[in-house]
């Protein structure tokens, strides 16, 4: 169906190029668009030329047009006046109606193929056929981003990555699987890599900061050759976003080919990463360090072990710095001052944030 904003937005442009007044109506004869308040009063008129079989009529000085849908009567155009003229614009108003519902019919259902492919809820057949139907070239390389949005419902971030992919006759998607995320499904040159991936990702990112003043973060998967594999590329994605969330938060980009050390620590069962921070730590886990702890552990860890350097950052004597790190060695018998010890810790901090996300979300 199409919104009653473009069948306004249709209306007022015809209008303002023949002056003409016009007004789009249901078969109750309920009026959705209008470009002058007065068709109201003819609510009989309209319900005497629907039940007619005349697909067009002239009535008490307006001209009425029926638009169908797959031979379902669905609106009522009304152009004011009885002229020729008038009878003309009428039938183009009627014309662009029927083309704009042929074109939202053919876009809806190629997005309920695009969500059914993602969420694989096809089988092969049942790909192909739809494919061939729609149009859509089974072999081409794509690969799939999502976008997640700050705020739920966010048309305004939805509407301008439209308006960056789907227009200009390109065989990208664009559709949404849930409130927060936005799906775009993008075809590749044949020389487009990973490297150009990146590139999209973070235009997407700036182009949504500026235009639609959303705060974002994009995830994409691995570049496929095949329209079966879609679902492939969108799980890798929603990984790399996951991962990212709990692991990277400073990242506002995250591609599935990139993930790290996290890749592993995101697929450990809950219980093992409890014996690991048990064995590790016993009944004092990191996360329950105090916050200047765990500031000069992170800042030691940024500036790759470099006591010099981290004390120059924390704005604190290296002395300082050193009896903190001889405490932390105390408390827990890890001295991360060693390449071997600096790992444990990392790594025990990432499983840290990786249980409490897991806790979060109740696993």
């Amino acid at each position: 169906m199409i919104s009653n904003q473009i069948l306004q937005n249709t209306i007022e442009g015809i209008k303002g190029i023949t002056k003409i007044e016009l007004y789009v109506m249901d078969t109750d004869g309920n009026v959705l668009a209008e470009t002058s308040a007065d068709a109201i009063r003819y609510g009989d008129s309209i319900q005497s030329f629907v039940d007619s079989p005349a697909d067009s009529q002239v009535l008490q000085g307006y001209q009425f047009f029926k638009i169908y849908d797959e031979g379902q009567l669905e609106y009522i155009v009304v152009a004011k006046g009885d002229s020729e003229e008038v009878y003309t614009v009428g039938k183009i108003v009627a014309f662009q109606i029927q083309t704009l519902l042929v074109a939202y019919k053919e876009r809806y259902d190629k997005d309920n193929f695009i969500k059914n492919l993602l969420l694989d809820n096809l089988l092969l057949v049942d790909i192909f056929n739809r494919s061939k139907k729609l149009h859509i070239e089974m072999v081409a390389r794509r690969v799939v981003y999502i976008i997640e949005t700050s705020k739920e419902k966010d048309t305004g971030a939805l509407e301008t990555v439209r308006g960056m992919f789907a227009g200009g006759g390109n065989k990208d998607f664009i559709t949404a699987v849930d409130e927060k995320n936005i799906i775009l499904v993008k075809e590749l040159t044949q020389n487009e890599d990973y490297d150009d991936l990146e590139k999209t990702a973070q235009v997407i990112v700036d182009m949504l900061n500026t235009e639609a003043m959303a705060r974002v973060h994009v995830a994409y998967g691995t570049i496929i050759d095949d329209i079966k594999e879609v679902s492939r590329s969108y799980k890798e994605a929603k990984m790399a976003l996951d991962v990212g969330k709990i692991f990277y938060n400073d990242r506002n980009v995250m591609a599935y080919s990139n993930l790290g050390i996290g890749r592993l620590i995101y697929q450990l069962p809950m219980q093992l990463c409890k014996m690991f921070i048990s064995e590790i730590f016993g009944d004092n886990p990191p996360d329950h360090f105090d916050e200047e702890t765990l500031s000069t552990i992170y800042k030691f860890f940024e500036n790759n072990l470099n006591v010099s350097e981290t004390s120059r950052q924390l704005y604190i004597h290296r002395n300082t710095l050193v009896y903190r790190l001889d405490k932390l060695q105390k408390s827990t018998g890890l001295d991360i001052r060693t390449f071997d010890d600096a790992i444990t810790f990392h790594i025990s901090l990432m499983v840290v944030k990786y249980m409490n996300y897991l806790e979060s979300t109740d696993y």
